[in-house]
């Protein structure tokens, strides 16, 4: 096995004092937005000389393949969701990069798989940086602790070994609204495997992953190790079916939807690759009568409108019982005027920014018309907001039925649909009607009811008492149709090594 000790020597914990637009927030774990007006494109291109002396080289256009910067043919535009100004052009990589880079990933990994598990993890930070360093420091970690087994037979003259070793080369294809933690939850734990890694980043968000490169580059990662191959939407699909059936590629990883992850399994299956998919959600978040209404507001305010909505985990319906209904319907909606500001993402006191596109917004807005035309209640939001065409109001409706849009298909936006219910049988029958399960919610203070409902929810992961679950120590993933396998935690490496039996004989 492997370890990486990638942003040993990069100075991550300097980004937020030497970023303009950001600064380093000792608890949020990461860069937030400082005060002053949103950068322009010249200005984020400007950013590559304050990054502690790194950053020249941190914002990158090209593909990153056995440790080079191509171009490719063509480029294509990413642009700003906010403002919708273009911040570059990266290279459009088609079908013959992307064999190109399995194929240098495939070379490295006959010399990474060999190299010793022993490392250099991250040290302990005065302060807290961003979440995805915490996936590398973990997995550099656990690479040391990838133990085999000896297994005592009733033959005296024989023993049974199990050894873990690497997969071999992963394609990892991740989405756009985490565009680092998702690569580093993947890519720390594949090198601590063993692995080598191509990476195809969702198009809207591929600066990341190139910065990533260039970082891995700076760390030591050798060469062919960690490979970036950017394309635009219309070549994506091509570019994802060439890394998912190259038959140098062993391991497929990938986080996004249930349609897109079946048809990668598809790929998969004709050469039987080792899988695992972090797919859709529909997160129910129940709320109890024996709640307490101000942690459950919290908690629904923070599940619900993370990241404007726009997670996998966010709450999805909320499911709460008519004799606190009204109650929490009235306490939630005071919570949401006071505490969340919709503005420009570099903005001081923006906590709703824009949705990554104006499909997006088109899929709220869908979903909120339907839910009136179907007799719910506008509490508060609504519609688009006057910002731009990327933004939309946090909305939170009421009187919302189970055939309305927004109780079975995910919304990725700020949309809270309250559905009103009588009892528990009743509460958890709708959450489990779906074919999906990823992450639930629920508050209760009745500890016999915390024991049922969680052992009842049909989901991955459960808060209970509270919204916000994720951490790099624990097991991600869901169930049914939400995907296969886990991230992050002591499991998260066994999804990049096959057990061998060796059977030792003659002693």
């Amino acid at each position: 096995m492997a370890t990486c000790f990638w942003l040993r020597s990069c100075g991550a914990r300097r980004l937020g004092s030497t970023f303009p637009g950001c600064r380093l927030h000792p608890r949020a774990g990461g860069l937030v937005p400082a005060p002053g007006p949103a950068p322009g494109p010249a200005q984020l291109r400007g950013y590559a000389g304050g990054l502690a002396g790194l950053s020249a080289a941190l914002l990158r256009t090209d593909s990153f393949v056995g440790g080079r910067w191509l171009p490719a043919a063509a480029t294509f535009p990413v642009q700003d969701p906010a403002s919708g100004a273009a911040l570059g052009m990266v290279a459009d990589c088609g079908v013959s990069e992307a064999r190109a880079a399995v194929r240098a990933a495939y070379e490295a990994f006959c010399g990474w798989r060999k190299v010793s598990a022993k490392g250099k993890p991250l040290k302990e930070a005065h302060g807290e940086i961003l979440y995805s360093a915490f996936f590398l420091e973990w997995f550099s970690e656990e690479a040391r602790r990838v133990y085999g087994d000896i297994i005592y037979t009733p033959a005296k003259d024989k023993r049974a070994l199990v050894l873990k070793q690497p997969v071999g080369v992963a394609a990892v294809i991740t989405p756009w609204n985490f565009p680092s933690a998702m690569i580093t939850r993947k890519v720390g734990a594949a090198l601590a495997a063993g692995c080598t890694v191509v990476v195809k980043p969702a198009e809207d968000t591929p600066f990341s992953a190139l910065a990533l490169a260039e970082l891995a580059s700076q760390a030591g990662i050798p060469p062919g190790v960690y490979n970036v191959i950017p394309c635009s939407r219309k070549n994506a699909k091509e570019v994802g079916e060439a890394i998912c059936t190259d038959p140098l590629v062993s391991k497929i990883s990938f986080t996004g939807s249930t349609t897109t992850g079946k048809i990668l399994l598809h790929h998969a299956a004709n050469s039987v690759k080792r899988v695992s998919m972090e797919l859709g959600g529909l997160a129910p978040f129940i709320v109890f009568d024996s709640a307490n209404v101000d942690q459950a507001v919290a908690g629904a305010l923070a599940s619900k409108f993370r990241n404007t909505g726009q997670t996998c985990v966010c709450s999805n319906r909320f499911l709460v019982q008519r004799g606190i209904h009204d109650a929490f319907v009235k306490a939630f909606a005071e919570a949401m005027k006071k505490n969340l500001h919709v503005g420009n993402g570099f903005e001081e006191g923006t906590t709703q920014g824009p949705l990554i596109n104006e499909k997006a917004v088109e899929k709220v807005e869908k979903q909120v018309n339907d839910a009136v035309s179907k007799g719910a209640t506008i509490v508060t939001g609504g519609k688009r907001h006057h910002l731009g065409k990327n933004f939309f109001e946090p909305t939170l409706l009421s009187n919302v039925t189970q055939d309305m849009l927004c109780t079975h298909e995910e919304t990725f936006g700020p949309l809270a649909p309250v559905i009103k219910f009588d009892t528990e049988e009743e509460a958890i029958a709708i959450a489990n009607a779906t074919d999906v399960g990823l992450a639930g919610y629920f508050y209760s203070q009745d500890p016999a009811q915390i024991w049922r409902v969680a052992e009842q929810l049909e989901v991955g992961m459960v808060g209970v008492n509270e919204g916000l679950i994720s951490s790099v120590e624990c097991p991600f993933g869901g169930v049914k149709q939400s995907g296969l396998g886990r991230e992050g935690s002591k499991y998260g490496i066994d999804e990049y090594l096959e057990l061998k039996y060796v059977c030792y004989g003659g002693l």
